[in-house]
């Protein structure tokens, strides 16, 4: 997975667009264009990665530099929106979505080529859409900010992923595998710490407050009528 920008700092965080403020700016600027970008270089990282099988070292090595150049774009757009002013809610969805259209891709063209176990796929993505689901369910809660682990996260990712897309054998296949290892485990932890970060807001937010206290308000006026 890609690192986190500054518009979805989980780089699993699709915000609910219905929620969030008018855009000061027009999502027509140079942050949008390299987010767009990314998503645009999916199909090429793919089409490099799954050509003649995965059999050849020259389009491995190319889908390496595909995945690698658009895993930085995600550093780059992010600078530019918050550099600039340019935060957008075009920006703040299609970033999020880009990052998990790439990491799917590659996670995806690993375990159909057998490289990969699917059940590391289907694990990864799972906790990838579950943690975007479970913000659509607490986004009128507030938005949890990205942890230090979350980071990691996406970081050992991203590195687990370029080093499985590399035509490597040996030791080197090994040092992937257990990098891989780790950045799964990670995955899975900071998945579990997310929700429970969620449960903790919405219990918490303000707007939980105010419901009680509203239900509070009703209970007394019920028992004041009786």
């Amino acid at each position: 997975m890609t690192p986190a920008g500054p518009r979805a700092r989980d780089a699993s965080a699709v915000p609910d667009v219905a929620a969030l403020p008018p855009d000061p700016v027009s999502s027509l600027n140079v942050a949008n264009a390299v987010t767009v970008l990314r998503a645009l270089l999916v199909p090429a990282f793919a089409v490099a990665l799954l050509h003649d099988g995965g059999d050849d070292d020259a389009w491995r090595v190319g889908a390496w530099a595909v995945f690698a150049v658009a895993s930085l774009s995600d550093r780059l757009d992010g600078h530019l929106a918050r550099s600039r002013g340019l935060v957008t809610k075009f920006g703040q969805v299609a970033d999020p979505i880009a990052d998990k259209a790439l990491t799917g891709a590659a996670l995806i063209g690993l375990s159909s080529l057998g490289e990969l176990p699917w059940a590391v796929t289907v694990l990864v993505l799972l906790r990838e859409i579950g943690v975007t689901l479970l913000r659509f369910f607490v986004i009128r809660h507030g938005v949890i900010p990205a942890s230090r682990g979350g980071k990691v996260k996406t970081a050992l990712q991203g590195l687990a992923i370029g080093l499985y897309v590399l035509p490597l054998s040996g030791l080197l296949a090994s040092a992937r595998a257990a990098v891989m290892v780790v950045a799964v485990a990670i995955t899975v932890v900071t998945g579990v710490d997310y929700v429970a970060r969620a449960v903790t807001l919405r219990r918490t937010s303000e707007r939980a407050e105010m419901k009680r206290a509203r239900r509070a308000a009703r209970a007394e006026q019920i028992g004041r009528a009786r």
